[in-house]
């Protein structure tokens, strides 16, 4: 019997910021934070650390939890042997990185949640890892409770076998930070053709998306096909392909909430019918964009509902009172997964008139066989129109009717126990919100999304940021840790966005402290790129540098991608410089796997053919702006300036007297113009001057 003694005799969750800890408070496992008290009590023990990483709105972290984290027995189990401590992947990424890392050195086997290790207690070193176990042994899966016991007995008996494994650990991750001796180039834009075959060969032309279930959006590499589609001057019809028939299953499919709006987080299956009905903010913010960027190369009624409804379910659930948006929304409610979302053939019956429900019955599959667990996810299983000819409908009244229905049916749920509501505020993920509602305001026009946008960054800039520094969370009025690196890259991006959108001085300022805070404290000035981690953060057993889009753009390609902007827009070569350094670091890991590798590759097209950028002053420059923004243009960006304080450093610092423009290309600009006719003309042509960039 190992006796138990020192600070791990207790529950400490109760007290913390995350509702993913707090959902653990009542456990009778003795569970910890990760903190120095923690890791000292393991070392004064010396016993292993088991180590459980997840998130509130992750049903498989759920489910372990109640088969055995709420189990007396096995938590008596874990309380004798391990000191066990919680950590949500959320609020401590860096934690999460790692040891998924590690995760896949060990088992040779992607990780997930709840990611499940065991590590040394004198280096935090693990021996080993898993995902969710069982409590009983299943599926191949040991019992989690053997599992325990075995473990246990490994380290009393063979501690010295374990340690050289964890050694083995430690010498990998080491390797990953080195790189090819002396400089390296920035890959050429080759690479942008492989990437693209790349995608190609993956991609699943039955039912769009790529790979096999489960199945994942993956918006990054459907907006690099987009972008490589428009690079190609229109000619690669089949990138253009993939991406509409993805967009178009996706939308149609049971992935989409067809009543309330907003996308979950996968399918389980490859035809986007059955979701893993959880939903995340930061899948909402990116699909938000791409969605409204497919709007700009042809109108499309199903894609342009799919945008409305987004931004309504982030604007009507999702938005915190003082502004910024919540971090994701449960699987489960009523202790079963999805039971909020499904529905009974009767249940929709009775709700409607006989014409509605004809029409929301044949349009979503009700009138078929039973699709989950003998219940209807809502799905589209035909095509609008097609639906309504087969009804003999006039299309307008098929509208009215449907819209009807709807608002029937979503007001009829919401009397449901609802999923719960993860109200952590996340700076990486707001990031992503605020630029896809900034981009879809643009596009669409509607102001009120861009208020929403513009209110969550006044949210992050005031209130997650302290003492002169961003922190990576806001949860019930108290600071989490630091940010990261991502953090500070996505809300970068973020601004950019919404410069584009409407100038305020406020969000050109935060955006080059943003971008001064990367270069300061991520930037690895040696080796180039960025590490996940400021340097003044807490050190771990590995520092990456993260180049690889996983459910995040990678931190360092996305610094590198917003570094490039705005080094552009205001003429600031450290960035550039910055930037390029990230790409050559970068290149070995793209030239691996290109394809999973989007944002890298956004940088990359940016870098070999920078976008040109159009600077507009005075009266009219609103106007102006929007007629320059027709289409699907990524290789070009449009401002309109308001204000005489931090501008770019190309412009005069008087505002003119009558609207002005400046079309600038690789760090030259035109001369100043102050004629549509003339920017029109110059548009497809330039008379320029050669400037200096302010370093």
């Amino acid at each position: 019997m190992v006796q138990i003694i020192g600070d791990s005799s207790d529950n400490r969750l109760g007290a913390s910021t995350s509702p993913y800890l707090r959902q653990h408070a009542e456990n009778p496992v003795h569970w910890q934070p990760w903190d120095a008290r923690a890791l000292a009590d393991a070392r004064d023990r010396d016993v292993p650390i088991l180590l459980s990483i997840g998130y509130s709105s992750c049903h498989w972290c759920h489910v372990m939890a109640h088969e055995s984290f709420e189990d007396p027995a096995t938590a008596a189990l874990m309380n004798q042997h391990f000191v066990c401590i919680k950590v949500d992947r959320e609020e401590r990424p860096d934690l999460d990185r790692v040891y998924q890392m590690t995760h896949q050195i060990l088992t040779q086997q992607p990780g997930g949640w709840p990611l499940t290790a065991f590590l040394d207690p004198r280096d935090q070193l693990p021996f080993f890892s898993g995902t969710y176990f069982p409590r009983q042994p299943r599926m191949g899966m040991p019992g989690f409770a053997d599992l325990l016991g075995r473990i246990a007995a490994v380290w009393q008996e063979k501690r010295d076998d374990l340690a050289a494994q964890a050694a083995k650990v430690q010498e990998i991750l080491g390797s990953l930070n080195e790189g090819p001796s002396g400089a390296r180039p920035v890959p050429s834009a080759t690479l942008l053709e492989s990437a693209r075959e790349a995608l190609g060969n993956g991609y699943d032309a039955t039912d769009g998306g790529f790979g096999e279930a489960p199945k994942f959006p993956m918006a990054g590499n459907l907006q690099r096909l987009l972008r490589h589609w428009s690079a190609s001057e229109k000619r690669d019809g089949d990138a253009l392909e993939m991406v509409m028939h993805t967009l178009t299953r996706m939308a149609r499919g049971g992935i989409f909430d067809h009543l309330g709006g907003g996308f979950c987080r996968y399918s389980t299956d490859r035809a986007w019918l059955v979701p893993h009905f959880e939903k995340m903010l930061y899948d909402n913010g990116a699909l938000l964009a791409l969605y409204a960027d497919a709007l700009t190369i042809a109108p499309d009624p199903l894609l342009e509902s799919v945008v409305r409804d987004t931004a309504g379910w982030l604007l009507r659930e999702m938005e915190a009172p003082d502004g910024a948006f919540f971090a994701a929304l449960d699987a489960d409610s009523e202790g079963a997964e999805g039971r909020f979302y499904i529905w009974h053939r009767e249940q929709i019956r009775r709700a409607l008139e006989a014409d509605e429900y004809e029409l929301v019955a044949t349009l979503y599959g009700i009138a078929k066989p039973a699709n989950f667990e003998g219940a209807w996810i809502l799905h589209r299983r035909d095509a609008w129109r097609a639906v309504v000819e087969r009804l003999g409908l006039d299309s307008e009244v098929a509208v009215q009717t449907l819209d009807s229905a709807r608002r029937k049916l979503l007001a009829l749920r919401e009397t449901r126990e609802r999923p719960g509501r993860d109200e952590k505020i996340l700076t990486a993920w707001n990031g992503l919100a605020i630029a896809g509602l900034a981009r879809a305001a643009r596009i669409i026009g509607e102001p009120e999304w861009l208020r929403a946008a513009q209110r969550a960054a006044d949210r992050i800039r005031t209130d997650l940021t302290r003492d002169g520094r961003l922190h990576a969370s806001l949860c019930k009025d108290e600071l989490g840790v630091r940010a990261f690196l991502d953090d500070h890259a996505l809300m970068l991006e973020a601004m950019l966005e919404l410069l584009e959108s409407t100038w305020r001085e406020v969000d050109a300022r935060f955006a080059l402290q943003l971008a001064d805070a990367l270069l300061e404290h991520f930037m690895d000035a040696e080796g180039g790129g960025f590490f996940q981690t400021a340097h003044d953060a807490e050190t771990l057993i590995h520092r990456p540098r993260p180049t690889l889009d996983d459910a995040l753009p990678g931190g360092s390609s996305a610094a590198a991608r917003a570094l490039q902007r705005i080094g552009h827009l205001f003429g600031r070569q450290d960035c550039l410089d910055a930037a390029e350094r990230a790409l050559a670091q970068a290149g070995p890991y793209m030239e691996r796997a290109a394809q999973a590798h989007a944002t890298a590759l956004d940088a990359l097209a940016e870098y070999h053919s920078p976008p040109e950028q159009v600077l507009i002053r005075g009266p009219e420059a609103t106007a102006w702006a929007s007629a320059m923004r027709d289409g699907f243009r990524p290789d070009r960006r449009v401002y309109a300036i308001a204000g005489e304080d931090c501008l770019p450093s190309f412009l005069p610092p008087d505002a003119p007297s009558e609207t002005t423009a400046w079309v600038c290309r690789r760090g030259t600009c035109s001369l100043p113009i102050t004629s549509r006719s003339a920017l029109d003309a110059e548009l497809g042509g330039a008379t320029v001057v050669q400037l200096r960039p302010r370093r």
